[in-house]
């Protein structure tokens, strides 16, 4: 994918509230591409977290969130242990999620948007994620209800999943953070 990088119609770019949400100083990334080289989806993604660093450092816009990584990234955080100058790639990737959200970019074809969705709900109403359900809530939003059924039988027998919703310690923390998330949501620009 070729992503056409204009200054006259985005102006200074991401890059400063990228910065400001992610805590990260993209100015110190000399693009040695460790990052990609670790990344597990980058060649699902056809662009790396090196490259997205390297967009934002040369004034990319609004075009970078509709970049495929920023949807399929799985901030497993191997850019990160493998930089060697510590910028936390995902938490760039974290951060374009966010404006992405925030300025309606257009939505990737497929339903990582809804996983994404599914996943965080199970979290904030279990306190952590709770497999069986979020699969049902993706299965029943994305309309394939019965594809997979039979492999179910199968994963409750090896304990790949559980029946019941995990118990958990820290509930009422983790609702306190979705909570305080919601009152700040929308204050991106």
């Amino acid at each position: 994918m070729t992503v056409k990088i204009s200054k006259t119609t985005t102006g200074h770019g991401l890059r400063h509230i990228v910065e400001e949400i992610s805590g990260v100083d993209l100015s110190i990334c000399y693009q040695c591409r460790k990052c990609t080289a670790g990344c597990p989806v980058a060649t699902l993604a056809k662009v790396g977290p090196s490259e997205i660093i390297r967009r934002l450092q040369l004034g990319a816009g609004n075009e970078l969130l509709d970049s495929g990584l920023v949807w399929m990234c799985l901030s497993c955080e191997t850019c990160f242990s493998r930089c060697p100058m510590q910028i936390n790639s995902a938490a760039v990737i974290d951060a374009l999620r966010v404006l992405a959200v925030v300025r309606k970019a257009t939505v990737p074809q497929g339903n990582v948007p809804l996983m994404n969705s599914m996943f965080l709900k199970t979290v904030e109403t279990f306190g952590r994620t709770y497999d069986l359900a979020m699969i049902m809530a993706y299965k029943l939003g994305s309309g394939t209800i019965m594809n997979d059924t039979n492999k179910f039988p199968a994963m409750l027998q090896k304990g790949k999943m559980a029946i019941l919703p995990p118990s958990v310690a820290g509930r009422k923390a983790v609702m306190r953070i979705f909570r305080k998330s919601q009152q700040h949501k929308g204050s991106v620009k």
